[in-house]
């Protein structure tokens, strides 16, 4: 039995003497940090390690970490305040073991913190040395992941106040106000005034200077507090200012056309309008802001007789029907000429997604004045219909612009360009008198020239005279006229034409 005892006694002295001697030195060592101001003077290894797990080792850093583990970290100011020293009770909860710190002034006026495990200060604590490693690299490897990201991560407790933020909010926060970066921590994230979203993602933004960044926070709640995880939104939110101002010059676009703009989606429902619509129509605006449908739009249109008056009421729903079948497939135009005697030209266009717009002008005062020219051309017509000289006018490019009756009656129909024209007015002569004269003074490259002379006239018409006068825009009219003593209905040469002739041919022989 003794034997036994003595046995079990040498092999509990044997595992205490193969423990690692640094091991057991550096847990019994006591985690003590020293600071003048926010700048670290000293710290003891179990503290620096502690260190090395915060965003750096200044006084603000280590409040981050510590502010995890204690409440009221604020009391640490009555330190330099009074010179009394200050201890705090950490926190319980999950994960979270409880510990005690001690805040005291050191003759030299440098503030001291000593972190201390009350149920362990009497004795060491045997752990599994891989273990520990094993979540010391894991603890580094996701403090490195949250320091690096390229968002803000912050940690607000229970009362909303902020106990931890990542490297990228520090570095913002430094960069925002370095000289009053402080514990506890500034809240830089300003949030925007309107609700959050269907997701509940909140809108912030940041001020730096003249700089405004904005960010998207998205907040996860558990029983110990807050976390926000916000994401950079600077292209979002200028997509989104692009399109408003696009959508109010769209807008004010849309309000100042003189053109009654109606746009219907898929289902046929009005989707958008503007004013003009409203005084071309007069539609109510009440009505058209209830989205009112199609039909129900140009039943309303029939009823204020603002659509062409058709024979019945099944004729004209067939042809609304087939507008809009139209309208739905391809550019599509019709002129609606209304009881009042105005006129509108109605242009229905598809668009995506099936939705369609109908475009309403008012074109009477174009159809009057498209008449009134059409009276003033069929007037200038029957004036030189009525004239007694044959009457040509050749263009620029030597194409016929117009010509009257009589040149019909006395050449027949009129040519299409000065080419042929000449070939006519040769007829079976191999060499015509005066046509030469007359292609010169017409210049037939430049169309430059003018003047006067005598050439034969078609069979039985005689001796006939010619004229070319220069018009506007390198125009060029040509006037036959039997010469004077010429009997123009007979075509019977007189004296006077006998001596014309005479003329002519001793001028070509």
């Amino acid at each position: 039995m003794l034997s036994a005892l003595i046995t079990v006694a040498y092999i509990r002295w044997s595992e205490r003497l193969s423990t690692p001697p640094l091991l057991a030195t550096s847990l019994l060592e006591p985690c003590i940090f020293l600071y003048r101001g926010d700048r670290l003077l000293d710290a003891t290894p179990p503290a620096r390690i502690i260190l090395d797990g915060c965003s750096g080792d200044s006084l603000p850093a280590l409040k981050s970490w510590l502010a995890q583990r204690f409440d009221n970290l604020g009391r640490l100011e009555e330190v330099a305040r009074t010179g009394n020293s200050v201890t705090l009770d950490g926190q319980s909860g999950t994960g979270t073991p409880r510990m005690r710190l001690l805040a005291e002034e050191t003759p030299d006026g440098a503030l001291r913190l000593t972190l201390v495990r009350p149920e362990g200060e009497a004795a060491g604590i045997v752990v599994d040395s891989l273990s520990q490693q094993a979540m010391e690299e894991e603890l580094s490897l996701l403090r490195g992941i949250v320091d690096s990201a390229p968002m803000l991560i912050l940690r607000r407790d229970a009362h909303d106040a902020l106990i931890w933020a990542n490297a990228t909010y520090l570095a913002t926060a430094t960069a925002i106000d370095a000289a009053n970066l402080s514990w506890p921590l500034p809240d830089i994230l300003a949030l925007d005034e309107t609700a959050a979203d269907a997701k509940g993602v909140h809108r912030a933004h940041i001020l730096s200077g003249t700089e405004l960044s904005w960010f998207d926070c998205h907040n996860r709640r558990d029983d110990s507090g807050t976390t926000t995880f916000a994401l950079p939104a600077d292209a979002q939110v200028r997509a989104e200012q692009n399109l408003r101002e696009f959508l109010q010059t769209l807008t004010k676009t849309f309000a100042d056309l003189p053109t009654g703009l109606a746009i219907f989606d898929r289902e046929r429902q009005l989707q958008l309008f503007n004013p003009a619509l409203i005084d071309l129509t007069g539609l109510s605006a009440g009505f058209l802001a209830g989205r009112p449908s199609l039909y129900s739009v140009l039943d309303q249109l029939r009823e204020l007789r603002m659509v062409p008056e058709p024979r019945d009421y099944r004729s004209w729903r067939k042809q609304i029907s087939t507008l809009e079948t139209a309208a739905s497939a391809r550019h599509h135009v019709e002129t609606w000429t209304l009881p009042g005697g105005r006129t509108y030209r109605v242009t229905g266009t598809p668009h995506p997604g099936g939705a369609v717009a109908f475009l309403f002008e008012d074109i009477t005062s174009e159809i009057t004045l498209t008449r009134r020219f059409r009276a003033e051309l069929m007037l200038g017509s029957q004036v030189l219909d009525g004239l007694g000289e044959a009457l040509v006018v050749f263009d620029a490019l030597g194409q016929v612009a117009i010509s009257n009756a009589t040149y019909a009656e006395l050449w027949g129909s009129p040519p299409k360009d000065l080419a042929k024209a000449l070939r006519c007015w040769k007829g079976d002569w191999n060499e015509a008198p005066g046509l030469a004269e007359l292609e010169h003074a017409l210049g037939a490259d430049d169309m430059g020239g003018g003047g006067r002379g005598v050439i034969f006239g078609p069979d039985g018409k005689g001796v006939l005279g010619w004229s070319v006068t220069a018009l506007p825009g390198g125009k060029r009219m040509v006037r036959f006229a039997p010469p004077a003593g010429q009997d123009a209905k007979a075509g019977k040469p007189s004296n006077s034409t006998t001596e014309l002739a005479d003329q002519i041919n001793s001028a070509t022989g």
